[in-house]
């Protein structure tokens, strides 16, 4: 059969069968028809995945931020109570609540004067008032040092009945010791039988770190067992010229309002482990200076000041130091400063009622 050209025969179409090269580019061209969808399609999956892979990171990163979060907030949430553990705080609460008023009870029975001589000292029998209350702070192992003192006072028997009559009470002034009932405490209550001039303040814990306690624990039963116009606070490594200090004490007498030592101040010492280091050194503000004060070694208060010191000692703040603490108390009130320098205890006895031992 003839290959040639589409002819027309008698008004009818003849057909010629395509080469092979005609083929070929038909079939490319299809090919190519065909991709182009395939392309788009992986294209956009791959955005797809992109996107979803993206979102699951985000939503995993956020998930350990909420976690890290709930784990924080759980250690800081409190816990939930039980009906126990509310019955406790309630009953706690209740109980401070109690304790608050009693001393407020207390408080105001001692301003009022109800506890006045309520604890009677034995051998204090008498009635008239008292020129001074000293009292010699010792500890459990003083005993050379009291005797030193005692061979100070008027010599032979009833020393302290004679001194009582002329209006002066000496008493050595202790607590007790932290294991209750020890040899220690034995040892001081069997001394005190026999010489009968103690002091025992059996609420007061006898240790070097609580002297500025002991001071309100002395004054305010000092104050309570005995009427007297001065209560005097003497250490007991110093030698006193007891009578050079009746002597000082009745130049005074009937002034009221007293606050007699041998007066100082000074740099607060803020370094940890230094001698007189004041953990509350910031208090005193940025000059670090203390106020003034009467040394420890011999401070005298007027009746009014002792009883002052008994009706607040619940709410009188203590420093580290004895002496600034009863003259942090000294501030808050109308106080007369007496800096007497007979009292400033120095290795020299002339002129002094007392010297350093």
């Amino acid at each position: 059969m003839d290959s040639g050209p589409l002819f027309y025969k008698e008004g009818l179409p003849t057909t010629i069968p395509k080469t092979e090269k005609q083929r070929g580019r038909s079939s490319s061209a299809s090919s190519k028809n065909s991709s182009r969808p395939s392309l788009l399609l992986a294209f956009f999956s791959c955005l797809a995945w992109l996107y979803i892979a993206g979102r699951l990171w985000q939503d995993a990163e956020n998930r350990t931020l909420l976690s890290n979060l709930l784990v924080k907030n759980s250690a800081q949430r409190p816990k939930v109570l039980t009906v126990e553990d509310k019955l406790m705080v309630l009953g706690c609460k209740d109980l401070e609540r109690r304790i608050v008023e009693a001393e407020m009870e207390i408080t105001l029975a001692k301003s009022q004067g109800f506890l006045e001589n309520h604890l009677k000292q034995p051998g204090s029998s008498s009635s008239k008032k008292l020129l001074a209350v000293i009292g010699i702070y010792t500890g459990f192992g003083g005993r050379q040092n009291r005797n030193a003192f005692r061979g100070s006072w008027t010599p032979g028997v009833d020393s302290l009945k004679k001194l009582e009559e002329r209006g002066i009470v000496i008493r050595f002034v202790i607590g007790r010791s932290p294991n209750r009932g020890d040899s220690l405490d034995r040892n001081i209550d069997e001394e005190n039988r026999t010489t009968k001039d103690f002091l025992i303040l059996d609420g007061h814990e006898e240790a070097a770190e609580e002297s500025p306690k002991k001071a309100k624990f002395f004054f305010s039963a000092a104050v309570q067992n005995w009427d007297a116009e001065f209560y005097v606070k003497v250490d007991s490594n110093i030698h006193l010229d007891l009578e050079g200090l009746i002597e000082l004490l009745e130049s005074r007498r009937g002034q009221d309002s007293l606050y007699i030592g041998c007066m100082k101040s000074g740099v607060v010492v803020s370094e940890v482990g230094k001698q007189w280091y004041e953990p509350e050194w910031w208090k005193f503000g940025d000059e670090k200076s203390y106020f003034r004060h009467a040394a420890g070694s011999l401070i005298i208060l007027s009746r009014n000041f002792a009883n002052y010191i008994n009706i607040n000692s619940a709410s009188l703040k203590t420093y580290a130091h004895e002496d600034t603490s009863v003259g942090s108390w000294m501030m808050g009130i109308q106080a007369t400063y007496i800096d007497d320098g007979r009292v400033c205890c120095s290795s020299s006895r002339q002129d002094k009622v007392c010297s350093l031992a």
